[in-house]
């Protein structure tokens, strides 16, 4: 997690996928999470960064909500987002890996594994996707299981499905 005392900034608006918080450090975006409201996204945000100064601040990040609007619509703009990541190196790796997968394609949670070098990792990898506090930018949902089948997301299946959906026609 982050460091105690770090200025974290955040707003909460509504999106086509739901109520969202965006939030950022000085370094970049540390969350992009979904909620049903904004008093769940809030809560969210205090346990996730429970050692942190939290302050609303809609007009700084209004360019922010705008980069990750429009990557939801044209996912092709994620690499362009400036990122504040906060997990183990081991979540680093594939946090960064989901980011190279194109919009549109899927990847299931083993062969995930086995392109960071980790083939017997798929557990892990798994928990990982679960722990990405960054909704749609780190693209948790474009992991499937080996069948194909949509599986869990922390953000609910039908999220999930919706941002799939809108890749495949982009």
């Amino acid at each position: 997690m982050s460091k105690a005392s770090t200025s974290i900034e955040y707003t909460v608006t509504d999106s086509h996928l739901g109520t969202l918080l965006v939030a950022q450090t000085q370094l970049g975006i540390c969350a992009v999470l979904f909620a049903e409201s904004a008093a769940g996204l809030k809560e969210a945000l205090r346990k996730i960064f429970k050692n942190n100064i939290l302050i609303e601040n809609n007009d700084a990040l209004q360019a922010n909500i705008h980069a990750v609007s429009r990557a939801v619509e044209n996912p092709r703009l994620l690499h362009q987002i400036k990122l504040d990541l906060h997990g183990t190196a081991f979540q680093q790796r594939v946090w960064q890996a989901l980011r190279e997968i194109p919009a549109g394609n899927m990847i299931s949670y083993s062969l995930l594994a086995t392109s960071i070098g980790q083939p017997k990792a798929a557990r892990a990898v798994a928990s990982a996707c679960a722990a990405n506090k960054i909704a749609v930018v780190i693209p948790c949902h474009r992991v499937v299981r080996n069948d194909g089948a949509l599986s869990g997301y922390r953000w609910g299946v039908d999220r999930k499905r919706m941002l799939l959906e809108m890749e495949a026609k982009t």
